[in-house]
């Protein structure tokens, strides 16, 4: 493991280097401009990243956004590869798709749904196997209201923050059995090694996108030694960076404090299953799963998926989902691998479209279609 005090030289210093190197990338930022106002792109600065459809209304979102890279003429092939729980007899094999996200070094992914409880069933899930294969130890979600969105449920403005989440250990560890009739055992695991490597991922991230204060979320007052480790560990690390400002709060009193004033926080550190209940509750802050993006990080590879893990199954080919958070998703993707100047006009057609807002889906206050809402986007990728 790398020295944790060391200046910002991991997964987030290295990757975008890396994709930029591994594809001949060199000037995509100063690409020559088209006659439509969009960057020419030329078949040397083609790049591959992975897709995972997903579940629910995965795939839909996916094809819209393939539809959008398609009319902005961006030069992305995607590596298109089908991975599910609950239709397996459809699915790639896991090893496969792991093979393809390390060669590519970025992945689109759709949510993946997991069954629920099955006495019978394996514990680990398929995507605890592929965080677990690839190493995809900090999920990053950035919370941020939309400008110009407008609908009844959201109750704050100018929320900005970044909930940064350990997602390879804790409650998340598969280990679980009855050990006498009727009484269950699971386990918690807590690491150092990982305490501090997230801790660490969290405090580069802040000194590297100017934020000033990072908030470490825990229930040390109880699990003295589990959430006491993980707690102990951001102190630790928080002594190294002086000019960032460090504090802590337990999870229940965080829950709280999310609703009543967002606006507190800048950057959240958890263990595992705090951060997942906060992605979602965050999410809702802003206008919910249908707007916020997210993304996985390991040492070699990015995972782009939506923020807040829900699969709308009940929504899938109804063409009325929101396809804002996966654009969002895509458009930071290209930011990654060194494409500003399209990642710029996919988050600029997407703000154009919000801040109009007369193109809204149902989740957002409207009774726009998920295809309509494509079309405007497309109709905005050429507007100055």
């Amino acid at each position: 493991m790398a020295a944790i005090g060391r200046p910002l030289a991991g997964a987030l210093g290295r990757l975008t280097t890396q994709c930029i190197v591994q594809r001949s990338l060199h000037n995509a930022s100063a690409a020559p401009f088209s006659t439509h106002g969009l960057p020419a792109s030329k078949p040397e600065q083609r790049l591959t990243a992975t897709l995972i459809p997903g579940d629910g209304v995965g795939p839909e979102l996916c094809h819209v956004v393939m539809d959008v890279f398609k009319a902005a003429g961006i030069p992305v092939d995607f590596e298109q590869l089908y991975i599910s729980e609950i239709d397996p007899h459809r699915s790639e094999p896991l090893e496969t798709v792991v093979e393809s996200i390390k060669r590519n070094g970025i992945c689109l992914k759709g949510i993946l749904a997991s069954p629920e409880y099955n006495a019978d069933g394996e514990a680990k899930t398929l995507n605890m196997k592929l965080r677990d294969e690839l190493d995809l130890y900090a999920n990053v979600v950035h919370v941020k209201s939309l400008p110009g969105l407008k609908c009844n449920h959201v109750r704050h403005k100018n929320v900005d923050m970044i909930v940064i989440r350990e997602q390879t250990e804790g409650e998340y560890s598969a280990l679980e059995h009855e050990s006498v009739k009727g009484v269950v055992e699971c386990l918690k695991i807590t690491t150092r090694e990982k305490c501090n490597r997230i801790a660490k991922f969290a405090f580069d991230y802040a000194l590297k996108h100017g934020r000033k204060k990072v908030t470490a979320v825990h229930k040390a007052n109880i699990m003295k030694l589990g959430d006491g480790l993980f707690l102990k560990s951001c102190a630790d690390v928080a002594a190294m960076y002086p000019d960032i400002e460090f504090n802590n709060m337990i999870i229940d009193n965080c829950a709280m404090q999310l609703v009543s004033n967002p606006h507190q926080f800048d950057v959240m550190v958890l263990p595992n299953l705090y951060g997942n209940i906060v992605d979602n509750l965050a999410a809702g802050l802003v206008g919910g799963a249908g707007v916020v993006a997210g993304s996985s990080y390991s040492s070699h590879c990015v995972v782009f998926e939506q923020g807040a893990r829900h699969t709308f199954a009940e929504g899938m080919g109804k063409n009325v989902a929101n396809p804002t958070a996966m654009l969002l998703c895509s458009a930071n993707m290209l930011k990654h691998a060194g494409l500003d100047q399209y990642s710029a006009i996919i988050k600029g057609a997407v703000d154009k479209v919000i801040k109009a807002g007369k193109v809204k889906t149902r989740d957002i206050g409207g009774y726009s279609k998920t295809s309509e809402f494509e079309r405007a986007i497309i109709e905005n990728l050429h507007s100055g």
